[in-house]
């Protein structure tokens, strides 16, 4: 029990726990493995011992980031950045550049997969891009910052993002608002059914076969 409790403290001293502002000091130079939860997520909760056992297994390398980004609390702005929409979300790989994680999410298939993480196609890393990011990069290179982050702020995708959360909350509403209008009218189907007689004739019936049956 002791040694339990030693290894818990430890992970929990140990676990790297990211925001928006210490995200790029914490993730230059390596390739990322990161967990956005939500403190009140039953699967967060369940992974949990497993993805702080991983964190503290990493802990101190130099080219490889365990972490997690709290989405209700101090990594909101993280979270609502790279576009997480349920928890938990998993991704991995270049700090700007996260991929969808969509392996298993058990201790041994975490492990298995963090062992495999290494460079990624990047600007530091150009050998490691196919053809196609390779001509893509080499264009980015070769633009002024002013310009890059013009594409940037253009590209982000922020407003189309809103505009398709505000028409999926408009969908969900007018779903919501069909079911209640149904529900009434069942309702109210149904207690015309019975205001017309229907159970009361049901009930002289029956009490009628009684009676005959009593004869």
């Amino acid at each position: 029990m002791a040694s339990r409790a030693i290894l818990s403290c430890l992970v929990l001293a140990t676990a790297k726990e990211l925001t928006k502002e210490t995200w790029d000091e914490a993730a230059s130079g390596k390739t990322v493995f990161v967990k956005f939860f939500a403190p009140w997520c039953g699967h967060c909760k369940k992974m949990k011992p497993d993805w702080d056992k991983l964190m503290m297994e990493y802990e101190g390398s130099s080219n490889v980031l365990i972490a997690d980004v709290d989405c209700v609390g101090s990594g909101k702005s993280k979270c609502e950045e790279v576009g997480v929409r349920g928890y938990p979300t998993i991704k991995y790989g270049d700090p700007d550049d996260l991929q969808d994680y969509k392996g298993g999410r058990s201790f041994n298939d975490l492990s298995t997969f963090a062992k495999g993480l290494g460079p990624s196609c990047g600007p530091s890393t150009p050998e490691l891009c196919d053809a196609a990011k390779k001509k893509m990069l080499d264009e980015f290179m070769a633009m002024d910052s002013a310009k890059r982050e013009a594409m940037i702020k253009e590209n982000s995708g922020e407003d189309e993002m809103e505009k398709l959360e505000s028409g999926f909350k408009t969908f969900v509403e007018g779903l919501q608002k069909q079911y209640q209008e149904s529900s009434d009218k069942k309702d109210a189907d149904v207690e015309a059914i019975k205001s017309s007689g229907l159970g009361l004739l049901k009930a002289v019936q029956n009490y009628a076969k009684k009676q005959k049956d009593d004869l």
